[in-house]
């Protein structure tokens, strides 16, 4: 059986997907100078390839059916999994409706379809629902499903195949030139974990299945393969909570070590959940890049969403920890919860600058299917447009702010932390004091231009960002 495997690119902004916000995805489309320039070094370098298709590519491939790949042609095939989507469902369905004109029959895989079939059901055969690899191994034994098809979770994460990325091509990550540190075209993503342990109500990692981790000799088995297939791979751990168990990570640091691997690699945690011993295992292990939620700036805003809230004094510890082991730091924020006003938003975007991280990713509140965040704020849904579900477009009726107060604020969030001179020497890693000293300087004056820019004295249906 011929069986295509399709990860479509959307021709708006930037779009991630596979197991990006859970699946669901995002997509930056700039609305500013600032996020234009994000969004084009987001398309060099966070365009990966999907980790749930090269999964699925392994499980076809080996029961011996023709396994083939596309981002967009119209490939022959017999049967084709499409990656969903709600941010670029209406390019996958058109392309779904193309597919099948040719007479391929079509499956979606992926929590938008799996949460939001009657998007999809009018433009496909079957839809594999929940984590994909159960109804991905009925197919491989040429039973073609139909209609809502259950996929139940893996229960032995270790006893799935690993990733064919040979056969999910267009992966340019071989090529080596880095910009911070990832490789153009990303690197290679690897599922350490599935779900996530935490209780974030507005997360969507956590409502397909329960949390489960892979063994530590199967995760280096992969990585041993990764790099007899490539030298110096660049991995992303696509994991939510990668150092959730310190004991688990530290036998990883030792395995990667005496199976004399080269590699680096990046991933995403809590900062709770990491201390500089454990940095300083991961970085001879090959750490290059962590990312982590900050969210807001105030513990009882990230209480009331279930989130625990951690010390700013460790925050900083870890983030000048990392500056110093050369470790590439991104911080997640999201604005318009609940509690959030004008000044809670403003205080958030004056940490965010003062934290110091390499990057930092600022994001609207979205209410996500499934998530108990979405059962609270449904009755205040104002967008009924799913692809507006992308993470910087207001989709509720917020109590405090306006759509149009919260998009401005977003935009000087991105100006604020990106245009200062402080931020570009955080950026080359310049530790001299007497340079660091004159860019504080420059910063205090630049910082009170963006902060009477930030005063609430706009008409912000009209305000455009710099």
């Amino acid at each position: 059986m011929r069986v295509v495997l399709a990860d479509l690119k959307s021709d708006r902004g930037f779009v991630g997907k596979d197991t990006v916000v859970g699946g669901f995805g995002s997509r930056l489309d700039p609305f500013s100078r600032v996020t234009r320039l994000i969004a084009h070094f987001k398309r060099q370098f966070h365009d990966t390839p999907s980790v749930q298709l090269a999964t699925s590519a392994a499980i076809l491939a080996r029961a011996g059916h023709d396994v083939r790949w596309t981002r967009g042609s119209l490939v022959e095939g017999d049967v084709a999994l499409v990656l969903s989507s709600l941010v670029d469902y209406r390019n996958e369905t058109a392309w779904a409706d193309r597919m099948r004109e040719r007479g391929v029959t079509i499956g979606f895989i992926g929590i938008a379809a799996s949460k939001l079939p009657r998007l999809f059901e009018g433009h496909c055969d079957f839809i594999v629902n929940g984590e994909p690899e159960t109804g991905v191994m009925q197919l491989a034994r040429g039973a073609v499903p139909r209609g809502m098809t259950p996929s139940d979770p893996v229960a032995d994460l270790d006893s799935l195949p690993f990733p064919r990325w040979d056969l999910v091509s267009g992966n340019q990550a071989h090529l080596g030139f880095k910009w911070s540190a990832r490789p153009v075209g990303g690197g290679y993503p690897l599922l350490a974990s599935r779900g996530c342990p935490e209780f974030c109500t507005y997360c969507p990692h956590r409502i397909v299945a329960s949390y489960r981790t892979r063994s530590v000799g199967s995760i280096v088995d992969e990585l041993e393969r990764l790099c007899d297939r490539h030298p110096r791979p660049y991995v992303i751990f696509r994991d939510p909570l990668f150092s959730e168990q310190r004991d688990r990570c530290l036998h990883l640091c030792d395995a990667i070590r005496s199976r004399g691997l080269t590699l680096t690699f990046e991933a995403e945690t809590r900062l709770d959940r990491l201390d500089t011993i454990l940095l300083d295992r991961l970085h001879a292990a090959g750490l290059r890049a962590i990312s982590f939620g900050v969210e807001s700036a105030d513990p009882a805003t990230l209480r009331k969403s279930g989130r625990r809230p951690i010390a700013p004094a460790h925050q900083r510890e870890i983030i000048v920890h990392c500056h110093r082991k050369g470790i590439v730091t991104a911080a997640f924020y999201v604005f318009g919860f609940l509690q959030d006003d004008w000044s809670s938003i403003a205080a958030t975007i004056e940490y965010a600058t003062e934290l110091g991280s390499t990057f930092a990713q600022f994001k609207m509140l979205t209410p996500y299917p499934g998530t108990p965040m979405f059962r609270q704020l449904e009755p205040l849904l104002v967008e009924t447009d799913w692809e507006k579900f992308d993470g910087y477009t207001p989709t509720f009726r917020h109590p405090n702010l306006s759509a149009g107060e919260l998009r401005y604020l977003l935009g000087a969030a991105y100006t604020r932390f990106y245009v200062r001179p402080s931020y570009f020497a955080t950026f080359l890693n310049i530790q001299n004091s007497v340079v660091r000293n004159l860019v504080r300087r420059m910063d205090r004056r630049i910082d009170d231009r963006h902060k009477r820019a930030q005063a609430p004295r706009f008409d912000y249906r009209e305000v455009s960002h710099p």
